[in-house]
């Protein structure tokens, strides 16, 4: 794979903070948010660059009421080659249903901006939509969700995944969740193949063999990944932890050309954060 850097699992790192909120308080007011990230291990699906990055990323919120919400946040990027380089900013709208206890879904629509100079493909993503449900029950929850990220091109991702909620309400009114989870992430990839085509012989020429190169697409499975979020929330203040296992599936390969293959192995990383509401 080239020498890039990628914001898409910030995107998701971002979506899973922001949302957080959802099992430890209900939102009644317009709410403002801050809070500071960090990721150890910049990956999508477990596919990485070569120089190991890490991230941070402020996270500005505004919760308008307990299901409408406005957030963004600036991405800085930490590898041997730059320290807390400025790579663009991601936004979001979004609509998160929790209505009863039985069910709660969310819908949302995101924006990357990418710096002109920034190590990253442009064309990676323009803007990408989605929603999520989940069935949700004392003993296991079962969530399940979809997006279309648009570039030049429409690509299409899919998840499946199961997770056991404890939460424990202490004396102090603070509050601890934890939230061990499993999911498996699917979605479309883009690649070139080259095959040999035989041609028919004729009375004046020979059959012979023509190569032909084409564009395919095609779904398959990107990921499995096992995670545990913890949250500590008291009064105005919240921290979050997410350590997470990934395993990359499907990677793309070139033969012969090792720095255009997707690059990607087992791996842990994880993302911590404080957060103020006010």
């Amino acid at each position: 794979m080239k020498r890039l850097i990628t914001l898409l699992i910030l995107i998701y790192s971002i979506s899973a903070v922001a949302q957080s909120d959802s099992i430890v308080e209900k939102k009644t007011k317009p709410t403002f948010k801050l809070s500071l990230n960090y990721n150890t291990g910049l990956n999508y699906y477990g596919r990485t660059d070569s120089l190991k990055s890490t991230g941070v990323f402020p996270l500005i919120e505004l919760w308008i009421n307990d299901g409408l919400y406005i957030n963004a946040a600036p991405i800085f990027v930490n590898n041997k080659s730059k320290s807390f380089d400025y790579a663009g900013t991601v936004a979001s709208i979004g609509y998160q249903f929790n209505k009863s206890k039985k069910w709660m879904a969310n819908i949302y629509l995101l924006k990357p901006f990418y710096k002109e100079s920034s190590e990253l493909v442009q064309s990676a993503l323009q803007a990408q939509s989605g929603t999520s449900i989940s069935l949700l029950n004392k003993y296991l929850n079962l969530n399940v969700g979809g997006d279309i990220k648009y570039s030049d091109k429409l690509d299409y991702g899919a998840n499946i995944g199961v997770d056991h909620l404890i939460r424990i309400e202490n004396k102090d009114t603070s509050v601890f969740v934890i939230d061990p989870s499993i999911y498996v992430y699917a979605g479309t990839q883009n690649f070139t193949k080259t095959y040999y085509k035989k041609t028919n012989a004729s009375l004046l020429m020979p059959a012979t063999q023509q190569m032909v190169t084409k564009k395919v697409q095609t779904f398959n499975v990107l990921a499995y990944e096992l995670s545990v979020p913890f949250v500590y929330a008291k009064k105005h203040w919240q921290l979050i932890a997410t350590p997470a296992y990934v395993l990359p599936q499907n990677l793309v390969t070139i033969p012969g050309h090792s720095e255009q293959s997707e690059r990607g192995e087992n791996m842990f990383y994880g993302t911590v954060a404080v957060k103020y509401s006010f």
